[in-house]
C-alpha cells in the first residue's frame, strides 16, 4: 500500500500502523480541500441565485457604486441593498472601501481567486448586453449625474415620510 505526499511516495506497508494512520490523514486532506471549494462554490452560486445580486454585479461592471446607487438603481430599500451586497461580498464577488460616511462597492480586481473571475465573466456574457442589463445601464447613467449625497437624501426622505 503505498500513498503520495508532495513528491514523495510513501510505502505504508513498512510502517502498518503509520501507514493507515498516514492514509487517513492524505484521505481527510483531500476531502477537506474538496469540502473548501464546495463551499466556495455554494457561497458563489447562492450569491447568483438572486436576480438583484445579479443587477449589483452587472452594474459595477464599469466601476465601483455606493449603496445609495445601487438602491436607487434596483429601487429597493438600503437596508435590502445591504443584505445583497452583504451576501455577494461573503461570497468574494464584490469589494468595499469606506469613505467618510459613505461604502463604496466594486468588483475584484485581477488577483480575484479563479472561481469568482470565473463566475462574473459567466454572468457577463450570459446577461450583460440583455435588454434588462441595457436598461439597468441606462439608469445608472441617470443616477450617477446626481451626487451620491443628493440621492441619500431622497432615500431619507421618503424612508422616513413612509
Amino acid at each position: 500500500m503505498a500513498g503520495e505526499c508532495g513528491n514523495t511516495v510513501y510505502d505504508a506497508s513498512r510502517h502498518e500502523k503509520t501507514g493507515r494512520r498516514f492514509l487517513i490523514i492524505l484521505t481527510f486532506r483531500h476531502l477537506t480541500n474538496y469540502s473548501i471549494a464546495m463551499r466556495e462554490f455554494m457561497k458563489i452560486a447562492k450569491a447568483l441565485a438572486d436576480a438583484n445580486r445579479v443587477r449589483v454585479a452587472l452594474a459595477l461592471k464599469n466601476g465601483e457604486l455606493c449603496v445609495c446607487q445601487i438602491s436607487a438603481l434596483l429601487g429597493l430599500a438600503p437596508s435590502t441593498i445591504s443584505k445583497h451586497l452583504s451576501i455577494l461580498h461573503n461570497a468574494g464577488l464584490i469589494e468595499s472601501r469606506k469613505t467618510e460616511r459613505w461604502v463604496y462597492y466594486r468588483l475584484p480586481g485581477k488577483e480575484a481567486k479563479p472561481s469568482v473571475r470565473g463566475a462574473l465573466e459567466w454572468v457577463r456574457r450570459s446577461l450583460g448586453e440583455s435588454s434588462g442589463a441595457k436598461e439597468d445601464r441606462d439608469k445608472l447613467k441617470r443616477i450617477l449625474e446626481v451626487e451620491p449625497s443628493v440621492i441619500c437624501r431622497r432615500q431619507m426622505r421618503k424612508e422616513f415620510s413612509s
